[in-house]
C-alpha cells in the first residue's frame, strides 16, 4: 500500500457555551486542522489537530497547515501501515513540530485499522475498557457562576470535574472554595492553572485551600516552577503542559514531581508516540489523564481508542472534546452516556468527516 495524496481541511469550532475559558485566554471557538491521506488501495484515513490557541502551547494552526504541506510531498509513496517509518520520515523532513505530525500519524492509524478490518483500540492495545470515564470542563468565570454550573454537571451524570483557573490567587481561592462546595460526595474536582500562576501565587493557593480534596494541575509554566509548589503541598499534583516528551516522563518520575500525569496526542506527536508515553508511565506506576489539545469528532475518536486500550487502573480520566462544539464535524464519534464515552468496534478510528461541512480543502498533494 502506498500514500497516494494528503488533502487537508480548516475547520472553525464553535463552542456551544459561547466561550471556553481558562488561565489569562478566552475563545469563543477554536481553529482545528484536518488531514486526509489517500492510498493506491482506495482506503483513506482521517486525522486532526487542534492547538488551543497560539499562544497556550508552541502551537497554532496555521503552523500546523504549513507544516503539514511541508511534510505531505515527502511522505507520498509511504507505505502508511509502517508506522514507525512514518513517524521516522516526518523527523527527516521537519525537526520538531510534534502537533504537525501528530494529524498525519493518526490518519495512518485510521488506515492500519481499516485495513487490518480492527478497530484503532484493539491495535493499540486490545478493549481493556468498557467505557471511557469522561472529566467535565468548568470553565473559569465568576466563582458563583462556576459553582451553578458544576451542580447543572453533576445533574447531567459527569462525576470528575476540572475547574479552570490561573487568573489571581485571591480569585482563584474564592472559586476553588465555592465550586468545591457544591462537589457531591464521592465526585472529584481539580484545580487546574494551565501554567496560568506565578510560583508564589501558586503556594499562596495550595496553602489557602488546603483543607480542600482536590486535585491541583499545572501550577505553573516551567517544571521547575511545579516541582517547587510540590513541596509546599499535599495535594496531589497533575503534571501538563511541562510533559511533553519521554525524556520529560523520566524526569518527572525520578524528581517524583507528580502523582498523575496528563497526556495529550498532539503535544507528544500522534497516537504512535502517545501509545509509547503510556506504555512508559504505566512501568513506572504513573495513572493518567488521556486527550488531547483540543478537536472535534476525530481527535475525540483517537482519545476514546487509546483510553479503551489503558487499563482502568491506570486510567484517571478522558475528554470528549466534542460535546463543547456546535458543530459536528464527522460522524461515528464517541457516544457519551453518564459521564463516560463509548467507541463504537467499527475499523479505524470509526469516523467519517461530514465534507459537506469541511468545505473545500485547502490544498491537496498528490502523487
Amino acid at each position: 500500500m502506498k500514500i497516494t495524496g494528503l488533502v487537508c481541511y480548516q475547520v472553525d469550532l464553535p463552542l456551544k457555551e459561547g466561550s471556553y475559558s481558562w488561565s489569562n485566554q478566552s475563545f469563543s471557538a477554536f481553529d482545528s486542522t484536518v488531514v486526509v491521506i489517500e492510498t493506491d488501495s482506495g482506503l483513506e484515513g482521517y486525522g486532526e489537530t487542534c492547538p488551543l490557541g497560539p499562544s497556550y502551547l508552541p502551537a497554532y494552526a496555521q503552523g500546523a497547515r504549513t507544516g503539514i504541506k511541508q511534510l505531505a510531498p515527502g511522505l507520498l509513496g509511504e507505505n502508511p501501515l509502517a508506522i514507525a517509518k512514518i513517524n521516522n520520515r516526518m523527523d527527516e523532513l521537519l525537526k520538531g513540530h510534534p502537533y504537525v505530525k501528530s494529524a498525519i500519524d493518526m490518519a495512518c492509524w485510521d488506515i492500519m485499522g481499516k485495513a487490518y478490518s480492527q478497530p484503532a483500540y484493539m491495535l493499540l492495545g486490545g478493549l481493556l475498557q468498557e467505557k471511557v470515564k469522561l472529566f467535565k470542563v468548568v470553565t473559569r468565570q465568576g466563582a458563583d457562576i462556576m459553582a451553578k454550573k458544576i451542580s447543572e454537571y453533576q445533574d447531567q451524570g459527569f462525576t470528575q470535574f476540572q475547574m479552570k483557573v490561573g487568573a489571581g490567587a485571591d480569585d482563584d481561592i474564592e472559586r476553588i472554595r465555592k465550586v468545591s462546595a457544591n462537589l457531591r460526595p464521592g465526585n472529584v474536582l481539580a484545580a487546574d492553572a494551565n501554567t496560568g500562576w506565578k510560583q508564589h501565587e501558586a503556594i499562596r493557593v495550595v496553602k489557602a485551600v488546603k483543607d480542600v480534596d482536590l486535585y491541583i494541575e499545572q501550577p505553573c509554566t516551567s517544571y521547575e516552577e511545579c516541582l517547587a509548589v510540590r513541596s509546599h503541598t499535599d495535594h496531589p499534583i497533575i503534571l501538563d503542559e511541562c510533559m511533553d516528551s519521554l525524556g520529560m516522563l523520566v524526569r518527572g518520575y525520578q524528581d517524583r514531581a507528580m502523582d498523575l500525569v496528563n497526556l495529550k496526542i498532539n503535544r507528544i506527536g500522534g497516537l504512535t508516540r502517545a501509545r509509547q508515553f503510556r506504555d512508559l508511565a504505566m512501568e513506572f506506576g504513573i495513572t493518567m489523564t488521556i486527550e488531547d489539545s483540543w478537536g472535534g469528532e476525530i481527535a475525540t475518536a483517537a482519545i476514546a481508542h487509546l483510553a479503551h486500550s489503558t487499563p482502568r487502573e491506570f486510567h484517571f480520566q478522558s475528554s470528549a472534546f466534542h460535546e463543547y462544539h456546535s458543530l459536528a464535524i464527522a460522524g461515528g464519534g464517541p457516544a457519551i452516556e453518564n459521564g463516560a464515552m463509548f467507541m463504537s468496534n467499527k475499523p479505524g478510528l470509526g469516523v467519517e468527516p461530514d465534507f459537506d461541512v469541511l468545505g473545500s480543502p485547502l490544498f491537496s498533494i498528490k502523487s
